[in-house]
């Protein structure tokens, strides 16, 4: 089953990091990825531009509104992601506590949820 590892950290955090220091953690990552690939669990992984690259889109009546930055202010910005391959949902914990920005923000871990025409909504509250 498939999994998205939504990666949450303080940008302010990160941009405070000596750069080397912010070089080597980004490092961690791509060889998360890279053992995560030979593992046959990866199916994608990247990193996100900071939120004020970001716009948030509605469509209402027909009519689009379009702002600038993410949906909401919060402490810790979505700033990634993996797509994982995993057995269920304990796996999927297991390998995502692995990533190494759980040490400083939060990963959120969920199942994907692939459209189909006319599937059942199981699984939905």
């Amino acid at each position: 089953m498939k999994y998205l590892c939504l990666v949450y950290s303080n940008e302010t955090a990160l941009d405070a990091m000596p750069e080397n220091e912010f070089w080597a953690f980004s490092d961690e990552h791509v060889a998360l990825d890279e053992e995560l690939k030979r593992s046959g669990h990866s199916i994608a992984a990247e990193a996100l531009q900071p939120v004020h690259t970001a716009a948030t889109l509605r469509v209402r009546d027909g009519r689009l509104s379009v702002t600038d930055g993410p949906f909401a202010e919060t402490k810790e910005q979505l700033g990634g992601f993996y797509l994982i391959e995993a057995r269920d949902r304990d796996e999927a914990i297991r390998l995502a506590a692995r990533i190494p920005a759980a040490m400083i923000g939060s990963i959120e871990v969920r199942p994907v949820w692939e459209l189909r025409r006319h599937e059942p909504r199981s699984g939905r509250a």
